[in-house]
């Protein structure tokens, strides 16, 4: 493709970035990229497929300039066959993908080209955050208070929009590969005819490689598929982060420091069962297992290169005492070693961390050494024999020896330990309910518990919890449900107590409205033995219990739960046992598709200040788990402003996060991105910790009551279409590809909790994918306009205090921002085309104008706010994404309805099914964050 980007005339309609010349590199990557694909599309599918991408190109360029009408085209394309079709979504399909690939490139160019003109760090880096936290003067004191119990956890989890295959994602990788090294040669590599071919070797593989699964993914393949992170990026990242923020921390507090990495992994993959059939027992030992093979694995090869590296003789060094006694007990009787101490006593470290490999998965990853030898109890273990390579090291100057491999293994082992990474368990509580109540049956304790209140099953489930026998036998007749979920968590209690109670540190209760709820779960894991009991009756359980609040009203009913739990005597002794730590979960997912985008952040603003005093008042440490998806609609949106948006005390040094889909290999799949998301997360919770960033002062209550006004506003405009509407569920599963996901390969959880056919029932993620694809977005804005205008009612002084706190406060900036940022993907024209499926006239045009009426009001009371005169103002990197990428959606769109339409109307070419799925995946790549 010979002008795969945008021309000058569209840059001038659209604006440009404060530098337009640092865009010049990112175009020709873009022109290069497409001019390789054209080709290979030109040898492989012949020049008249060629013509009729080249002529679709241009035409979608053209409506993104408002030089070809948008209707010109949907008639072009309707007319082409299935096949004529699919030539066109695949070629789409790969210049978004390879457009996306030129702008991470160009992210990473801008990066290095700041670092070596000696910019200032960049906001989200640990250096800048040290930076504020140094001028901010903060008492050592203050500072090792807010740190106690420090923890940062991004927990990946098996929630996939991640609709590319990994075969995908690796030539993507080889591309980028490609460019970098062109960048870093002092040659002009474009011009030498080997690395050309190279290029065009690799488009050529992803254009004769399926872009769809031939089946859907299996839970096996999502556990393996997360875990291929720690191999592209994590080993090396999260290491080198908290060493780096150890670092930091003593440099400024020398009696400052987290007593354990702060920075840690987590996951829900094999662990979520919520609404997923196939986590089981085995998927449990599956996950545990695979993690645990994952990090044993790294650190017996990194033992083996160290081996190689530490080849000092001891007729030129003289190690310590310790260090000889390490290495004769390696019985290592090679007469070659017989002056290398530190090669045999790294043989005998190999050999102990193999045979703990050996009792804990039946094998051993890698090669076996030869011999037995004792497995190491713990990781501590294996740290101490570590710790006395690294001292024997530095006795004899060795001390750049030991700072390098060493050092890093060691951080590993810190933070991975045996187990790589905390796997949660998830259930909703209306599972819970049912089992256990088929338990207190069996047991002959209470025949009907579904049908008591809520008061007498509290006392109830607290008697159970102090007595020490169990409900039932190992050989008791349950229902399958039942039995799976018993035979789930002795699984959990297995790999507890063979991995550690690192390897299972939480179970997170979906949809908890109730004390009972809590208590449930508690009897449950007292009766797999997880929870226990001592001589004096008093609990210990390795296992967290997080309750978690996801309606609105669930989230507005969140402190009144939880100190009605803290204040059940046996359950707040376990908080007791567990270093007073209670951990609370919110759902920003359903909470948004309950009430909409600003009703449900205000919900959870207003649930983490009421959780704050209630651990504030009941004496425990609070730490939140925000479940965040990657679209705004579901709690997405630039982690750094999210989490310095939190209000004050609910971030206290601690903090989980879910990362999840297309979002984890966004940021995650190269050690650059992971890096720097990874020290966001870090850097912002460290801000939020110690710093005042709310500033609101004394006019905190004044702006609360304001919002609690604007969010009732929007959760009554939000309810009135969604909820109220006669007809809108109806119109929404025409108007979008909702039934055509399911029939996509992207994961192994169905996209409802249980069959019907309300709004209730389905999966906030398919709800958000699917607004996505029809470019509507209405999760991430609809109702706030309304609920603007409304409250300002042209008074200019209401607006002016709007504006006044849009200024001050980082929650109302970082709402109203990522706000704009879905607003400014959204396309009304293009949603007409959706909404052109609805078949009843009357229901498309009386929906369809609500939405658009929203819209249009929510732009410009956004715009009213903010003071800005166009969407994106403050995020012009974003702006010039837009500008390179959406021209590249416009086919797929007009292509997608098409074959939507065929479908529906009875065409059952598989062809027509297979382009449906090729346009999702397209479209969902292109906007990188679409559920």
């Amino acid at each position: 493709m010979s002008e795969a980007t945008v021309d000058v005339a569209d840059l001038r309609q659209h604006g440009r970035t404060e530098d337009p010349g640092a865009e010049a590199p990112l175009r020709e990557d873009i022109r290069l990229l497409g001019r390789v694909l054209g080709e290979v599309i030109a040898e492989q599918s012949g020049d008249e497929v060629l013509e009729l991408v080249e002529s679709t190109r241009v035409a979608a360029f053209g409506v993104r300039r408002s030089d070809v009408d948008r209707a010109e085209l949907a008639d072009q394309l309707s007319g082409l066959d299935v096949r004529a079709a699919n030539h066109v979504i695949r070629a789409f399909s790969h210049f978004s993908l390879l457009a996306n690939l030129a702008e991470d490139i160009h992210h990473e160019r801008r990066r290095r080209f700041h670092r070596r003109s000696g910019s200032p760090p960049q906001p989200g880096s640990l250096a800048a955050t040290f930076g504020i936290l140094d001028a901010a003067g903060l008492d050592a004191d203050a500072v090792a208070d807010a740190l106690t119990g420090a923890l940062v956890v991004p927990v990946v989890t098996a929630h996939p929009t991640e609709v590319r295959r990994k075969t995908i994602s690796q030539v993507q990788r080889q591309v980028t590969e490609l460019i970098r090294h062109r960048d870093r040669s002092t040659e002009d590599l474009g011009a030498d005819p080997e690395w050309a071919g190279r290029l065009w070797r690799a488009v050529l593989t992803l254009w004769q490689t399926a872009l769809l699964r031939l089946s859907r993914l299996r839970l096996s393949d999502e556990i393996d598929e997360a875990l291929r992170y720690y191999e592209l990026s994590l080993f090396e990242v999260i290491p080198a982060v908290n060493a780096e923020l150890r670092r930091a921390l003593r440099q400024r507090w020398p009696d400052v420091g987290p007593t354990r990495p702060m920075l840690q992994p987590g996951s829900w993959i094999g662990g979520d069962r919520d609404g997923n059939p196939f986590v089981t027992a085995d998927a449990v030992r599956r996950a545990t297992s695979r993690q645990a093979e994952t990090a044993l694995g790294h650190h017996l090869a990194e033992l083996v290169t160290l081996r190689d590296e530490l080849s000092m003789s001891d007729r030129l060094v003289t190690p310590t005492h310790e260090l000889y006694q390490l290495a004769d007990a390696s019985r290592d009787e090679s007469p070659f070693r017989a002056d290398e101490p530190y090669r045999r006593a790294l043989i005998g470290v190999h050999a102990r961390l193999a045979a703990t490999a050996r009792r804990v998965l039946g094998r051993v990853p890698g090669a076996a050494p030869a011999g037995e030898r004792e497995p190491y109890d713990g990781p501590a273990e294996l740290l101490a024999d570590l710790a006395v390579v690294d001292a024997s090291l530095r006795s004899h100057g060795a001390g750049a020896l030991a700072d390098d491999r060493l050092t890093r293994l060691r951080e590993a082992v810190e933070v991975f330990g045996f187990h790589l990474c905390g796997l949660d368990m998830r259930q909703n509580s209306a599972i819970h309910e049912e089992v256990l109540g088929e338990l207190l049956a069996w047991a002959g304790v209470c025949d009907d518990y579904a049908a008591q209140d809520e008061a007498t099953r509290v006392e109830l489930l607290a008697g159970e919890l102090r007595l020490r026998r169990p409900l039932v036998r190992p050989d008791a007749e349950l229902s399958e449900l039942a039995r799976g979920e018993l035979d789930l968590l002795h699984a959990a209690a297995e790999q507890v107590a063979l991995l550690g109670p690192q390897a299972i540190p939480n179970y997170v209760i979906s949809m908890c409205e109730s004390v009972s709820d809590v208590l449930e779960v508690a009897v449950l894991l007292k009766e797999v033995g997880l929870l226990e009991l001592d001589a004096s009756g008093r609990p210990s359980c390795p296992v967290g219990i997080s309750p978690l609040f996801e309606t609105i009203d669930d989230l507005q009913g969140a402190g009144a739960t939880m100190t009605a739990v803290l204040h059940q005597p046996l359950y707040r002794d376990l908080v007791a046992a567990r270093g007073d730590q209670q951990e609370v979960m919110l759902g920003y997912s359903d909470s948004n598709k309950d009430g909409g985008y600003l009703a449900a952040n205000w919900a959870l603003y207003r649930a983490e200040l009421e959780l704050v005093e209630v651990a504030r008042a009941e004496g425990v440490r609070l730490r939140l788990f925000h479940g965040r998806g990657g679209t705004v609609g579901r709690g997405g949106g630039p982690s750094y402003e999210a989490i310095r948006a939190q209000p004050p005390g609910a971030v206290a040094g601690s903090l989980r996060i879910t990362e999840q889909g297309e979002v984890i290999a966004a940021k995650y799949a190269d050690p650059d991105l992971a890096r720097r998301n990874l020290e966001a997360l870090v850097a912002a919770t460290l801000e939020a910790s110690l710093l005042d960033i709310e500033g609101l002062g004394d006019g905190a209550d004044e702006a609360y009551t304001l919002l609690d006004e604007l969010a009732g506003r929007a959760r009554q405009a939000y309810g009135a279409l969604v909820h109220e509407t006669p007809g809108f569920v109806e119109w929404f599963r025409a108007a979008t590809p909702i039934r055509e996901l399911g029939e996509l390969n992207i994961g192994s959880r169905p996209p409802s909790r249980k069959a019907g056919d309300s709004i209730a029932d389905l999966r906030a993620i398919p709800w958000v994918f699917s607004w996505s694809q029809a470019r509507i977005m209405l999760p991430g804005w609809y109702g706030t306009g309304s609920a603007l205008e409304s409250w300002i009612g042209g008074d200019e002084g209401r607006l002016d205090r709007l504006r006044e706190l849009h200024r001050r406060w980082p929650f109302l900036r970082s709402v109203l921002s990522n706000m704009g940022m879905v607003l400014a993907k959204t396309d009304l024209g293009l949603a007409a085309r959706y909404a052109g499926l609805v078949p009843d006239e009357e229901l498309r045009a009386r929906v369809f104008d609500q939405i658009t009426a929203e819209h249009e009001r929510t732009c410009r009371m956004l715009l009213a706010v903010t003071g800005d005169d166009a969407l994106l103002a403050d995020n012009p990197s974003l702006a010039r994404s837009i500008r390179n990428r959406f021209p590249y959606l416009e086919p797929l769109h007009h292509l997608q309805v098409e074959m939507l339409r065929r479908r529906r109307e009875g065409d059952d070419d598989e062809l027509v099914r297979r382009n449906i799925q090729l346009t999702i995946n397209g479209i969902a790549t292109a906007l990188r964050n679409s559920g």
